[in-house]
């Protein structure tokens, strides 16, 4: 395997430099293209030896450079916040959407032959059958669902025509090291976690009844390295998740336990385009990519307080 160059679209940022230690402990080389807007080059120093290159992943000349000599694409440059899309739809397709576009062109012409792509529960939308298999109706709530469901759409178009072999992956809700709390709607963990590290009571949006499946970042990356690695699995697309139902009010017990402090917080209304509830079926992933999370709430938030702990400044990009 050492010989295979496996290229990370941005690869610099959260889960991203999580697939790049994946990738580089099971002998890959790694080169990672990220325009440095969300990720860090200090999110790769755990990932000794990966190739940072610079560059939007809108630019098919630079892509196709990044791509060049590689046997595999993951594809993980996105805008993620569900809030954000709503206020900047457009700008959310054109990174989503036509950044995945842009990157399946690119691996065509260069001659890769793995494309694996990043995508997200959020495109079942609310009120389909839970735990949401894969065959579930897509029924996006938010721009950038819909972003996510037509950049799924081109990914499997690509495979169908024989120009590559796509494999599409679904997140659920990730969490772990290096994701940060200081953007504008920062995810639920980061969020709490800054919180009761600066002594104030953690936000909590809407009823906090509303349920997710919270998967450890560790273990998405390993659900990459999976896929890349996996001789011939069908397109997907697969559930990346936990299996376990859990709502926000739990994980905010399970963040304060961590801490050792009252799961004490103050309310704020929902934000628009928030799931009510979002829960996983993963079998697919484990039948077909002999991928299982094993990290179990407690465990993956102890090690996630204890990163953050770490750090204490905690004002930006860690």
């Amino acid at each position: 395997m050492a010989d295979k160059l496996c290229l990370i679209t941005g690869g610099a940022g959260f889960i991203g430099s999580h697939a790049a230690e994946a990738m580089l402990a099971r002998g890959w080389r790694v080169r990672v293209l990220d325009d440095l807007s969300t990720g860090s080059a200090a999110n790769l120093a755990s990932a000794a030896g990966a190739e940072l290159v610079r560059g939007d992943v809108r630019d098919l000349m630079k892509v196709r450079a990044a791509a060049r000599g590689a046997s595999c694409v993951l594809h993980l440059a996105a805008k993620t916040s569900v809030p954000g899309s709503v206020s900047n739809p457009i700008e959310y397709h054109d990174v989503d959407a036509t950044g995945t576009l842009t990157a399946l062109e690119a691996a065509r012409i260069e001659g890769v032959r793995r494309f694996v792509m990043s995508s997200t529960c959020a495109v079942y939308g609310d009120g389909g059958p839970q735990p949401a298999g894969e065959s579930a109706p897509a029924a996006p709530v938010s721009p950038y669902a819909a972003a996510k469901l037509a950049a799924e759409t081109y990914c499997l178009s690509f495979g169908r025509s024989r120009m590559l072999e796509p494999v599409v992956l679904r997140y659920f809700n990730v969490y772990g090291p290096r994701q940060r709390p200081d953007l504008p709607y920062a995810a639920a963990v980061p969020a709490f976690i800054k919180a009761f590290m600066e002594g104030r009571r953690p936000v909590i949006f809407g009823s906090g009844l509303q349920t997710r499946d919270f998967v450890y970042a560790g273990d998405v990356a390993l659900a990459n390295a999976c896929a890349a690695e996996a001789p011939a699995p069908p397109p997907g697309p697969y559930n990346i998740a936990s299996g376990r139902e859990c709502t926000v009010l739990n994980l905010l017990e399970a963040v304060a336990a961590a801490f050792g402090v009252p799961a004490e917080f103050d309310r704020a209304p929902q934000r628009p385009g928030d799931l009510e509830r979002s829960s996983a079926d993963a079998r697919l992933a484990e039948r077909s990519l002999g991928f299982r999370a094993s990290t179990g709430l407690a465990e993956g938030i102890s090690k996630t307080v204890e990163w953050f702990r770490r750090r204490p400044g905690l004002t930006g990009r860690p």
